[in-house]
Order: C-alpha cells, then structure tokens, then sequence
C-alpha cells in the first residue's frame, strides 16, 4: 500500500466511518432511526444482488424484514428519507476529500510546476521553459451546464467542514453536520441563467482569485531576476465563462442576461481588488504614499460598491497607480511591504477588469436563421440572386459585408438576440475591456459558411474593419472532425478572413466537442478522431503561419473527454499545436477539481505543467510512429462500426425513454435549460444532449459512452492473433495508454448487478445483454492490455474513493430502480393510482441528485 492510498483509508475511509456516526446524535427529527435502519438496508443490498434479486424484490424485502411499514406511501416517505441521509453522508465524503487533499494527493510530485522545472534543469531544458513562458497559457472555461446538484448553502456547508475536519475541532464538525441535517437540498424553483452565473461567480472569487495568483507568484518567483520580461504580456492562468453567454447550451439566455452577468463578473473582481487595497492600506502608511493609495481606494470602492457613479478608472490608470507605489517603496522605504503591492499588481495583471471573458455561443443553424431574417428586413444587402450562388460566390459576399442595421422589425426572438449579441459584445469591451468578451463560439460548424455568417453579422453591426474578437468554429460530430482542416485552410487563404486573422495577430482558436463526438462516433473513435483533427489543423496552420490554438470541450467525466487531464495533454506529442491549454468543465466537475483553493491549486498547476512539459521536454511515448497510427486508425474503424451498430439499434432510443431516468433529468430543477434540443414530441438521437444522455447511462451503472466498442475491438484483433500488438502500443503510446485508462474509470463507476433483471425484460433483455457482453469483453481485455489485475490498479487512491462513494450511493441506486420498476407496474393497472405514482417519480428525481454527487464526474 502506497503512502497516498494509506493517507487515503485513514483520513477519508476511516473518519467517514467515526463522523458518520455523529449523525445518529444529532436531534433531527427520524434522523436516529434512519441512520440505524440504513446499514440494514445497504446490506440487503449487497446480499440480494449478489443473489441476482431485482431491486423491487430487494426493497420489498427490507420492509417485509426490517419495517412495520405495509402502506407504500409510507414506505415511499421513509425512501425519501433514506435518501435525504445518503445525500448528507455524501457531503461528509466530499468535505473529507477535500480536507485530506494534500496529503491524499502528491501535490509537489510529477504534475506540480517544481517538478517541471527541476526536469527542465535535468535535461539542460531551463531556457526552453522560459522561452515556453513568454506565451504558454492555460485557461479554464466554466460551464452552467446542469450537473452542479449541491445548491449554494450546502457547498457553503462543505467548506465550513472541510475547515473543521483539518482543525479536528469536533464540536465545529458536529454543528455543522447539524446544520447539514437542517438545510435542504432541493430547489424547488429552476435556476435562471442569471442565477447559474451568479453560483459560478462565487468560485471565481473565492477559489479561483486565490489558487491562480498563487501558482503565478510560484512561477514568478522561480523566474528571479528574468521574471519581469519573461512574464510581462502573459497572465499564465485564464478564466473563461459561459453562463449569461452560451445560447446554444441555454435558449432562455439574452442579451440583457449577458450584460448582467458581465456587470456581475466586473463588480465581483472590484470588491475583490477592494479587500486587497484595504491590506495594503492598513500596512503602507507611509509618507509619500497616502495620496496614491487613497486614490486607489477611492476608485476602486467605486467601482466595487457604487458603480453608477460611473467613476472613471481605467485598467492603464490601475497599473500606472500601483506602479507609482511600488517605486515609492522601492526608493524611500526600503521595499517595505513591496510584496503586497506587487502580488496585487500581478492579480491586475491577470484578471485585468473582466475576471473571467464571457464567451458567446450560438449554434449555426440558429445564426444562419438570424442572418436570413436580417435579410428579408434588408434585401438590399446582397444581391438578389445570392440564394441561387454558389457556395464560393456566397462566402466571398458575406465577408465583405459592412453597414450598421439593427434587428428591429425581427419577430423571432431568438434570431433578434443573435443580431442582439454583436452589439452585446462591443459593451461589454467598452466596460470591461477586450478580454470582457471576445470569442464568438459556432456551435455545429460544419464548413467556412458558418463562419463566413457570423463575419457578415458582425460586419453588419458596426464593426468595421478590425474585429477586437475572435471567430471560433466548434467541430463536433465525425465527420465535421475529419474535414475541419479543409475548412480552416480555405479560410486562412481567403484575402478577407486572412486580414483578419493579422489583425487578431495571426492567432486562431478551433474548438473541438468531445461530448458529441463521443456521442456521435463513440469513445475510442471520438478521441482519435479529435487527436487527428488536431495533428491535421495543426500542419495546415503552421503552413499558413497561422497560431492555431485549441479549445476542448472535455467538461470532466472520461466518457465526454474528461479522465486523466494531465496525461491527456503532455501525451499530445509536438505534431499537435499545444501553446495553450484550453478546456471547459463544468458542473459538479468544477467543485470536486475546484472547490477548494488547495485543489484547485494542484489541479490548475498540473493542466499547466502538462501543456509545458508537452512543449518543453521531449519523450518517447508521445510520439507515434507510422506503425502506431496506422493501428490506432484499424481499431478504430472497427470500434466505430460496433458502436454505429448499437446506436442504430431499434431498441437504443426506446430504452433509454424507458428504462433509463433521461426523461426525469428536465424535472430535476439543477438548470435552467431543456433536456434537449428541438421541440418535437418524439425523442430523436441529433436532439438528445450530451449530458443527459451520458447521465442516464450513469444513473444506471452503465457507463456506455466511456468503453462501449471496446470490447468489439479488442476481441477482433485478437481473433487475428494481433493483440500483443495492442499491448505494445499501450506500452510505448502515453496517448493510447491514458484513452484506456480513463476508460477504466468509467468501468470502474459501471454495476450491472443493479440492471440484470432487465435481462428477463421481453422488449429489452436482449439489448441488456448487448450492454452487458461489451463491458464485460472491454474489462478482460483492457486489464490483459494494461497487465493489471484489477480495474485502477496503478491508481489505488481513485479506486479506493470510487469504492467508497459506491458503496455509500448503493441503497439509493436501489431505491431509484425500485422506484422505476413501480412506476411501470402501478400505470399497467385497471385504475393507476396516480398519487402513488407521483410520489415514486419525485423518488426518481430525487435519487439523481446524490447519484451524481457521489459521482463527481458522472455526466
């Protein structure tokens, strides 16, 4: 047993097991019973599926042993119970995850900054580092999508306990179990977008303000007497922002939504700046330093509590003042507290005024839609015949088009606000300066149309001939994937779009969804296919001189792109552009990586030190030589014809509208958006969103989007007697190695005994089983590939968390099962209590919140 994983049982397995007894002493009402009964119930659990009972039989069991409960809506009233205990037991997890951190992770090991630079020195690669350092940044782009369950008081909660639990002080810990036990954790009104922004706010200035100064000054400091010049046009550390922004994730988002919230994001950073100044005032008290300091504070109290003053401050006003004190410091106090002014200064120097930049998203078809209707109000923009041009003719037209038309006259909203946004943009920059908003993201981008769109839209709002944002395709499905590189080589090479591209200093960013391209090709293919794209606009970037930079849409679990970060990135090899590490993550993903500075820290630093390491030291095993490639390309046309056939199956959509809780996730009130796109009565498979569709999965222990095809794959090779090959590409590739392995944890998370009566389901059984086969076939040869024994075993301490957390979430995976199998029985009924059967669908509801916590990365 390593010393982590040992960390691990005594710090987070063993007090789960002493602090959870707390509970049974609190004075809450049936909060006793229920704690006794529940350990009941968890082994009536493990038993009966061991002994293939279905989770009906189970459930019917414990009350026919263990309760005097025989009326079921009783019985369904202590269900809610069980739950409500469970959710509570999984906040005790998460705050003692979180308080074990540093010792449970190796945060100064081969991820952390110091490490990077101590091999650096090793391999006479220090001057290269510092070259990397002028430009290399990381930014992390926060997401409102709905998997963020906890509401703002519980994570509150969270932190006040993981604070306790380091203290060891057990009178704090047993208050605010109490207060735990008190405060609810459903909402009973769904969040706005506003309201989205606002919760995500709260770790941009509580976490985020803190853990990214602190890796910087860390860098910094490493740099001595080089840091000023090396770092001086680069933050390192970016935040981006999509609540208040992202139309496509969000149809109710506006333009007046995303003024707020950028109204929102400046204010937060100024109250921020504020707390800081009043530091500085309290301890620079010196003569010649009271008129700059005082006006600093005036400004930015200003701006922080009195904005409509409209107190003039600029950003350059801000650096310009700090400067003034620290040269006052420097020259008549001896550098006296000039740390202060300094690390203050560094934040100006990173979050500049806008905190985080607001991205805009829409999805193309809906641009394309806002464009005509703009058209019909002005025909005159373009010629009459420009419907009936082609392709080439259309784009060579947009590009040059210029005026300042408004969307008045517009009825579909929904066009109007895109019209809306361009003008959106421009406020936004004049308040919070370029980096306030400077990305318009096309969801769906299929071709330079699309783009040539968006061009013509902000041509037409009055932005003349110097865009101050950038135009960034999203390539999603497979097929955009694979011709993404054509699309961006004829826009590099058009005279108008190229002009543009200087302006912008030859930068460009393509972002790449791996959540519907998972969904669209399936794991294995979705990831190579991503790996490729980016090798592909990688060539034809640098041909054009173009900076290409990368924007992944990963969002944190393994099965939409998420796993292992680290290793994913310093695997990409030198064929792929790694000068920037972008990514978004979202939901419960951004608490469990971020929810506290210490890791978010370590998590930040390690996206950081990947993306270095990747340009900075050069290793075998991120290269992949013809042979490797030309491997990698087999197995995954035969994964994704496997996974095409699945999907294709007439029971696949009709089994996850009725035997998964993919209907139930738009009743969960966790955000403020549909469940998917389109407005048809009929479930289509283009119209299902990536995170429903990967939680439904989840909520069954299934997990398909993370290994299914695998299997398939692996088996075929080896009927051609070539899998040892298979073993020494994952022995050589770290990319291949850290695609398996992240697949590995979405099959440690996957707990078929739940669903195996669905294997005697005359509809379904046999697609059960289709399941079943392929992760069973994925979990032999994955661990003959890798020569492990079990699942994780070269990650012990996350094997160890997720066995945890499973046991833990158990009886509620069982209740929710339970739930459905009643719902099913009681609408086959003469005369269908409907009472009942909307207390078991709130049962439903109610069991995916504490599934998806305990997850952490489940959707």
């Amino acid at each position: 047993m390593n010393s982590t994983t040992k960390a691990f049982k005594e710090l987070v397995a063993l007090r789960y097991q002493i602090y959870n007894s707390l509970f049974l002493t609190l004075n809450l009402d049936g909060v006793h019973q229920t704690g006794i009964q529940l350990p009941l119930l968890s082994d009536r659990c493990q038993q009966g599926f061991a002994a293939q009972q279905t989770p009906d039989e189970i459930i019917t069991g414990f009350f026919a042993e263990f309760q005097t409960l025989t009326d079921e809506q009783a019985q369904v009233d202590q269900l809610f119970r069980f739950i409500q205990y469970i959710e509570r037991q999984i906040v005790l997890v998460d705050a003692l995850e979180d308080a074990a951190f540093t010792q449970v992770n190796d945060v100064n090991g081969s991820g952390s900054y110091g490490a990077l630079f101590q091999r650096a020195a090793n391999s006479n690669a220090t001057d290269k580092l510092k070259q990397a350092l002028h430009t290399f940044k990381t930014r992390i782009v926060l997401t409102a999508h709905p998997t963020q369950f906890y509401p703002g008081a519980v994570l509150g909660i969270t932190s006040d306990l993981d604070i306790a639990i380091r203290n060891n002080n057990l009178a704090e810990i047993e208050q605010y179990l109490e207060q735990l036990g008190k405060t609810p954790f459903f909402k009973k009104e769904k969040p706005t977008p506003l309201d989205e922004a606002i919760s995500l706010i709260w770790y941009l200035e509580n976490i985020f303000y803190h853990s990214i100064p602190a890796i910087f000054e860390e860098i910094y400091a490493s740099l001595g007497s080089q840091a000023e010049e090396i770092l001086a046009e680069n933050p390192l550390l970016q935040l981006g922002f999509w609540p208040g922004g992202d139309r496509d994730g969000n149809p109710f988002v506006t333009t007046e939504t995303t003024l707020l919230v950028a109204n929102k994001l400046r204010q937060s950073l100024m109250r921020s700046y504020y707390r800081d100044l009043r530091t500085i005032k309290r301890r620079i008290t010196f003569r010649g330093t009271e008129k700059i300091v005082t006006e600093l504070h005036d400004a930015l109290y200003a701006a922080a509590f009195a904005p409509e003053t409209k107190a003039e401050m600029t950003l350059d006003w801000l650096k310009s003042k700090l400067g003034e004190l620290e040269a006052v410091l420097n020259t008549q106090h001896n550098g006296l507290f000039l740390n202060l002014v300094k690390n203050f200064s560094h934040k100006v120097h990173i979050f500049g005024f806008h905190f985080s930049t607001l991205d805009i998203r829409q999805d193309s078809r809906i641009i394309t839609k806002a464009f005509n209707a703009l058209l019909e109000q002005h025909p005159d923009l373009v010629p009459a015949n420009f419907h009936q041009l082609n392709e080439k003719q259309q784009i060579d037209i947009l590009f040059q088009l210029k005026g300042k038309v408004t969307s008045a006259g517009i009825e579909d909203l929904v066009s109007k606000d895109t019209i809306d946004s361009f003008y959106t943009i421009k406020t936004i920059q004049q308040q919070n300066g370029e980096y306030g908003a400077n990305r318009y993201i096309i969801s769906n981008c299929r071709n330079e149309l699309d783009i040539a769109h968006v061009f013509a839209l902000a041509g037409l709002t009055g932005w003349g001939e110097n865009l101050s944002f950038d135009i960034v395709p999203l390539f999603e499905t497979i097929d955009d994937l694979k011709t993404g590189h054509e699309v961006m080589q004829r826009l590099y090479t058009h005279p108008i779009y190229g002009k543009h591209l200087e302006n912008r200093m030859g930068k460009q960013a393509v972002m790449l969804g791996f959540s519907d391209g998972t969904k669209d090709g399936g794991y294995l293919t979705a990831n190579w296919e991503i790996y490729r794209a980016k090798e592909n606009i990688t060539l034809i970037s640098r041909q054009n001189e173009i900076n290409v930079v990368f924007f992944d849409g990963r969002g944190g679990p393994p099965a939409r792109g998420g796993g292992n970060t680290h290793k994913f990135y310093a695997s990409l090899g030198n064929a792929i552009e790694s000068n920037q590490i972008q990514l978004t993550v979202q939901g419960q993903t951004i608490s469990s990586n971020f929810g506290t500075i210490d890791s978010s820290r370590y998590n930040l630093e390690q996206l950081l030190s990947a993306g270095l390491e990747n340009t900075v030291i050069s290793a075998d095993d991120k290269q992949l030589d013809d042979t490797s490639r030309a491997l990698i390309n087999e197995l995954s046309a035969i994964s994704y014809t496997a996974y095409q056939q699945f999907k294709s199956h007439r029971s696949f959509i009709p089994f996850l509208e009725k035997m998964t809780t993919l209907k139930y996730y738009g009743e969960t009130n966790i955000g403020s958006r549909p469940a998917k796109r389109g407005k048809s009565a009929e479930l289509k498979f283009e119209d299902l969103r990536a995170i429903p569709f990967v939680g439904a999965w989840s909520q069954l222990k299934q997990n398909v989007p993370g290994f299914y095809g695998l299997g398939t794959t692996f088996e075929a090779i080896d009927k051609a007697g070539r899998l040892e090959e298979v073993k020494i590409l994952y022995s050589k590739s770290l990319f291949f190695r850290t695609l398996l392995e992240n697949s590995m944890q979405s099959l440690s998370k996957s707990y078929f005994p739940l669903t195996v009566y669905m294997k005697s389901d005359p509809e379904f059984g046999p697609f059960w089983e289709l399941i079943y086969h392929e992760s069973e076939l994925a979990k032999v040869y994955l661990l003959e590939i890798s020569g492990q024994s079990v699942l994780l075993e070269n990650n012990p301490t996350s094997r160890e968390s997720i066995k945890l957390r499973e046991q833990i979430v158990l009886p509620l995976l069982t209740i929710q099962q339970h739930a459905l199998i009643r719902i099913k029985q009681l609408e086959k009924t003469q005369l269908p209590n409907e009472k009942l059967i909307g207390s078991y669908r709130k049962l439903v509801v109610r069991s995916l919140y504490g599934n998806t916590n305990a997850a952490r990365n489940s959707a």
